[in-house]
């Protein structure tokens, strides 16, 4: 792809996630606070032309030995000083409101985008094609980077534009005078010569640092995707840190996460090797930029062409052009750095969206009969490969079923297929209009809001009674836990053990009352007398709920339960009562 496509595309992705950033409800407050900065800055402007005005009448106070003139100019230098400082501190102020103001809004909508249509599961590794890695990072840092970037970048280049324009008009007006010289016996001359050369100066240095940062963005992407990966290996071990302990996994883990922080030290190395090279080139330029106007201009002063406020005067337009030309030059590593952001948060919304609307083969609908019915159902892996899973059953509302088959059947597959999750295949289902299920997995979620969000979740905590909850822990066995209730802390649910963490999510059906329940082994980390007490609680407190219970071994005793083996038959039209 040409450099003006990659420009072209990259404007566009930058348009769109502003115009996500600073729309939709509010917009007119952040607007409005937008256009202070910018007012603020350009009167920055303003004020600096003001100097520029000051330099030639200090100078020449000096140059006259004019003290009386000196002090008043003093006096000048400590107003403007003052006045702009004062408006910097207000801008940065508002740039900061603006900030949060505009990157919550980008956050609701990237997080929407996410969630939305449980997005966020199908983005898992292995379900779309390419996936998205560290969503994680994409919400949490690459929303607070780009508006970030957004305030200072387009702040700045309305101020360098606006500002160039200002101080071009100066410079016109200062720099008439006209360079003369021989070359190759011919006679040259050059009017208005400081104006040109502010142009050819910053162009063929910008061409020069385009060349030699160019790499710098993909670099930049790499760092940012290397550095996520870490990030999530370490989180990794903190969320299952039993399991590594128990299992002594200590080596193994320190060489995985060697593995990924060698990608980090060797990309590392690359970015410094390239900023070295650009620095070579930027950070004389920066350093030089001030004074080459007094260079560029020595020849008319040595001609006697200015005074030497004059002198001072034209050297400080002529700065102010070329710092205004040279902001691409200035701000090349951040600008590279805001469009590998946007090209994440870009990739991100649009596999987000690809995944919402691509969406084929197993489709969902909504009826008014009671009943959940699967018809033409051949469920396959995300590769094409089919399972051999029931495809044509129904079940009727209150029935109790038990779902058995082999290790690797598919029978949790079966389950997401149910819930809507699992899209892979074809055929249809059809389930009851409104109806409130509870899917409850071998090992449950748990948010982090305490012992009692855990127990109402995904409900509120506060449109549950207290005094429900304390009689549910009791039936469900957790009354010895029930002074964790009163806990605001985020790790009251981590000292559980598996069987308490299990008992829990019981309390939670009781809690939330479904029509439909799927228990996929949620009950494998309890014996069999624990078990049966709680299903039996499950049945009395909810006996017109349909169960579906996914286990290696039977429920209890009684309850009408009917047994299906996904591993001998393509239907489950026909059950058999369970008498094991």
């Amino acid at each position: 792809m040409s450099t003006f496509k990659k420009l072209q595309r990259s404007i566009r992705e930058i348009y769109r996630i502003t115009r996500l950033a600073t729309g939709g409800p509010g917009w007119a407050k952040g607007a409005g606070l937008y256009i202070f900065i910018l007012a603020a800055s350009l009167t920055q402007i303003y004020i600096s032309t003001l100097f520029i005005d000051w330099n030639k009448d200090f100078y020449d106070a000096l140059q006259s030995v004019d003290i009386a003139e000196t002090l008043k100019q003093t006096w000048v230098f400590l107003a403007l000083t003052a006045v702009s400082a004062g408006l910097y501190l207000c801008s940065e102020y508002v740039r900061k409101i603006v900030l949060i103001l505009w990157r919550q809004r980008l956050n609701d909508v990237v997080v929407d985008a996410w969630l939305g249509d449980k997005t966020y599961w199908h983005l898992q590794p292995g379900m779309t094609d390419p996936g998205i890695d560290n969503p994680d990072q994409r919400i949490a840092e690459d929303c607070q980077q780009f508006i970030k970037r957004l305030l200072e970048h387009t702040v700045d280049l309305v101020t360098r534009v606006v500002g160039l324009f200002t101080y071009l008009t100066i410079l016109w007006s200062l720099a008439s005078f006209t360079l003369r010289f021989s070359l190759l016996g011919a006679d040259i001359a050059i009017p208005y010569y400081l104006v040109w050369l502010a142009f050819i100066y910053v162009f063929g240095s910008s061409l020069l640092t385009h060349w030699l940062g160019a790499p710098l963005k993909g670099l930049l992407f790499t760092q940012q995707k290397r550095e996520a990966d870490y990030r999530f290996s370490l989180t990794r071990i903190r969320d299952w840190s039993d399991s590594i302990a128990m299992s002594s996994g200590e080596a193994a883990e320190r060489r995985l996460l060697d593995q990924r922080f060698d990608g980090i030290v060797t990309n590392w190395r690359k970015v410094v090797k390239r900023e070295f090279i650009l620095g070579c080139f930027r950070r004389p330029y920066f350093q030089t930029v001030l004074q080459v106007p007094l260079f560029f201009a020595l020849p008319i002063y040595l001609a006697g062409g200015v005074t030497f406020g004059g002198l001072m005067q034209v050297r400080s337009a002529f700065s102010r052009v070329v710092n205004s030309l040279s902001w691409f030059i200035f701000e090349y590593p951040n600008l590279a750095d805001w469009v590998a952001t946007t090209n994440r948060l870009t990739g991100f919304l649009d596999t987000a969206e690809r995944v919402k609307t691509n969406k084929t083969g197993i489709v969902t609908v909504e009826t008014e009969q009671d009943a959940l019915v699967v018809e033409g159902l051949h469920i396959t892996t995300p590769e094409g490969k089919r399972l051999a899973l029931p495809s044509d059953f129904s079940i009727r509302k209150g029935e109790h079923i038990w779902l058995k088959g082999p290790s690797g059947s598919g029978k949790t597959t079966l389950l997401k297929a149910l819930a809507g999750l699992w899209t892979f295949g074809e055929g249809k289902i059809s389930k009851p209009a409104n109806w409130s299920a509870f899917f409850v997995s071998q090992d449950p979620y748990f948010p982090l809001s305490g012992l009692l969000g855990a127990a109402t979740y995904p409900g509120r905590p506060d449109q549950v009674d207290m005094q429900e909850i304390a009689s549910g822990m009791q039936s469900v066995g957790l009354a010895h836990r029930s002074h964790g209730l009163e806990q605001e802390t985020d790790d009251v649910v981590g000292g559980l053990s598996g069987g308490e963490k299990q008992r829990l999510v019981f309390l939670r059906m009781l809690i939330a009352r479904p029509d439909w329940i799927f228990l996929d082994e949620a009950t494998s980390a309890l014996d069999r007398e624990a078990e049966a007490e709680l299903i039996d609680l499950l049945v009395r407190y909810l006996p017109n709920a349909t169960i579906v219970f996914v286990s290696h071994r039977p429920p209890p005793h009684g309850s009408g339960w009917r047994a299906f083996d996904v591993g001998k038959s393509n239907t489950i039209s026909r059950l058999e009562e369970n008498n094991e």
